[in-house]
């Protein structure tokens, strides 16, 4: 019996583990969104120049600061270089997290940018969605936590010879 209520506790665990996946993809392509967008608002002065003079091009226009003798506009060539790159990095990261939901979640496990996924995971608070995601996530963890464990338990009892009797050992030992 005690078993069993432990079979209950590891799948609740399990459930309530799962159904977080949802939340915090949903936390993080919101973050990378706020990200993004703070990123085009910064940018937006250096875009109407660039494309004043250069067409559009970013690029140019930082390459144009940094042949500059002025170290003022060579500093800004960093700068604005630097913004460049992050609002790419943005906007790669804002793609990803458009696809499927696994596609999604195989991008969080494998490509996500480490600053943003950290600071997503400090600012993630539990929550439990009742969305047909969060509950298919939720009832999967659990059926993949319990079979692990009771894999792993069963396995343990079989190297540690649990569960056979002595007439069984006599058996085998004639």
């Amino acid at each position: 019996m005690f078993r069993s209520y432990l079979r209950l506790v590891l799948f609740a665990v399990g459930l309530l583990a799962g159904v977080q996946v949802p939340g915090f993809i949903d936390d993080y392509a919101k973050r990378v969104e706020a990200h993004r967008s703070e990123s085009q608002q910064s940018l937006q002065g250096f875009r109407d120049t660039a494309q004043r003079f250069f067409k559009g091009d970013l690029d140019a226009l930082v390459a144009h600061y940094r042949v500059s003798n002025d170290p003022v506009m060579q500093s800004d060539a960093r700068s604005v270089g630097n913004l460049v790159q992050r609002a790419a990095l943005l906007d790669e990261e804002w793609q990803a997290m458009q696809g499927a939901w696994y596609a999604q979640a195989w991008h969080l496990a494998t490509g996500a940018d480490a600053d943003l996924f950290k600071e997503t995971l400090d600012a993630y608070r539990y929550q439990v969605l009742l969305t047909p995601e969060a509950i298919a996530w939720g009832v999967i963890s659990a059926l993949l936590l319990a079979w692990c464990v009771e894999l792993l338990t069963l396995a343990i009892g079989w190297v540690l010879g649990a569960g056979q009797t002595r007439r069984t050992q006599q058996r085998h030992w004639r």
